[in-house]
C-alpha cells in the first residue's frame, strides 16, 4: 500500500493541489483533509499547505490554528505523526505552538516572490532524510509575513539541538533572524518551511526538481 499523505484545505488555502501533487509525484497517494473535518482518515503525515487561510484575519494562521482538524493533527504530531508546514502551514504550526517562534511582516514591508537559494541544515526528520546535511538547493519563495522570529535563548535553542533544517543564501529575502528558512521539532516528525518545495517538483513547469527531495523521504525513495 503507497504512504498516505493529507493534504489540509483551509478557507484560503492556495497551495493545496500543488502539495497534493507533489505528493502523488513522490509516488504516495494524496488525501484531501477539510478544515471542519477532525478526522484524518488514517493518513501516514499530514501538509498543511501555503495561502492566506481564514484571510489571514488577526494573525497569519491564528484562526486555522483552532480548526477542528488541527485539534486531531496537534494531538497526532505530539504522538509522532510527520507534519510538514509550508509557508501560511509553518506559520499554523508555530501558532498551534508545535514549533516555536513567530512569523512576522518581512522587514521590508514587501511581498516577495522569487527562486530562492537554500542550504539544508539538518537531515534528521522524515521530510529531509533524502539530503544531505550542507546540500544547497534552489526552491520558489513567497511571502508578506515570512520572517522568524524568537528570543535569543529559543534560537541557540534551535541552533546547539540541530533543530534549523534550512537556512536562506544569497541574502536575507524576508529579515529572518540568523537567516532561517525552516526548523523543526524536537522529535524530528514536525517540520516547518517558509519556501515552497511543492512548487519544484518538476523540471516541465518550475525551477527544478530540488523540492521533490522533501516528499521522497516519507516514501523511502532515493533522490
Amino acid at each position: 500500500m503507497p504512504v498516505r499523505v493529507g493534504v489540509v484545505t483551509f478557507p484560503g488555502s492556495l497551495d493545496d493541489r500543488d502539495a497534493a501533487r507533489a505528493v502523488r509525484v513522490a509516488g504516495a497517494e494524496a488525501v484531501s483533509l477539510w478544515h471542519a473535518d477532525p478526522q484524518l482518515h488514517d493518513v501516514d503525515a499530514v501538509i498543511l499547505p501555503g495561502g492566506f487561510s481564514y484571510g489571514d484575519y488577526l494573525r497569519c494562521g491564528a484562526i486555522a490554528r483552532f480548526s477542528p482538524v488541527m485539534g486531531s493533527i496537534i494531538a497526532a504530531a505530539r504522538d509522532g505523526l510527520p507534519v510538514l508546514g509550508i509557508c501560511n502551514g509553518f506559520q499554523i504550526l508555530c501558532e498551534s505552538h508545535l514549533l516555536p517562534g513567530a512569523l512576522i511582516r518581512n522587514d521590508h514591508r514587501k511581498f516577495v516572490c522569487k527562486e530562492q537559494s537554500l542550504r539544508i541544515e539538518s537531515v534528521d526528520s522524515p521530510w529531509t532524510s533524502q539530503f544531505s546535511a550542507g546540500q544547497e538547493i534552489v526552491i520558489p519563495l513567497k511571502n508578506g509575513e515570512g520572517g522568524f522570529v524568537a528570543d535569543e535563548h529559543t534560537l541557540d535553542e534551535l541552533e546547539g539541538s540541530g533543530r534549523v533544517i534550512a537556512r536562506y543564501l544569497d541574502g536575507n529575502p524576508n529579515g529572518s533572524y540568523r537567516d532561517i528558512a525552516g526548523i523543526r521539532n524536537e522529535a524530528g516528525n514536525v517540520v516547518g518551511l517558509m519556501p515552497h518545495p511543492e512548487h519544484a517538483v518538476e523540471a516541465l513547469t518550475g525551477v527544478g526538481t530540488d523540492g521533490l527531495g522533501f516528499f521522497l523521504g516519507l516514501v523511502g525513495v532515493p533522490a
